[in-house]
């Protein structure tokens, strides 16, 4: 299954190395690709809406589409893996959606399939990447059965 990474922003210090991290250790797992659009400019709805659009372009029309949201569902790696697994049985592609510091516009959480919250607390944008990418590479583990706590 081809998983897709739609970020607003490029990575920086110092979360440009752990992004780097994760990314190759989930490559010998799944074929993962990351795309960044800019961040948006000027007032708070316009460079939002730039954004959403921006994504929109980048995420292929048939692809499942899942976002970042804190208003999302909480689940627990378990439950994501077990969900990956069923998004891998209906042959589609994956792709997760990263917003930037105002979040996701309504266009993309129009497009959403689904929206997984990290967690109750606000996180950076360049954090939640982060730990996106580290659960993707925790739920493979736990896909093929190997241990995943280290």
């Amino acid at each position: 299954m081809r998983i897709g990474l739609v970020c607003v922003g490029k990575a920086r210090p110092p979360f440009a190395d752990d992004v780097a991290r994760y990314e190759r250790l989930l490559r010998p797992l799944a074929r993962v690709e990351t795309v960044e659009v800019p961040e948006g400019r000027g007032e708070r709805e316009r460079a939002v809406a730039g954004e959403a659009e921006a994504v929109l372009k980048r995420v292929p029309e048939r692809a499942f589409l899942c976002a970042l949201d804190r208003q999302g569902d909480a689940i627990d790696s378990e439950s994501l893996a077990r969900w990956l697994e069923e998004r891998r049985l209906e042959g589609r592609e994956l792709w997760f959606c990263v917003g930037g510091p105002f979040g996701l516009g309504p266009a993309v959480l129009a497009r959403a399939g689904r929206r997984i919250s990290l967690g109750p607390m606000t996180l950076p944008h360049q954090l939640a990447r982060v730990v996106l990418l580290e659960q993707l590479f925790r739920a493979h583990k736990i896909i093929k059965g190997e241990p995943y706590h280290y």
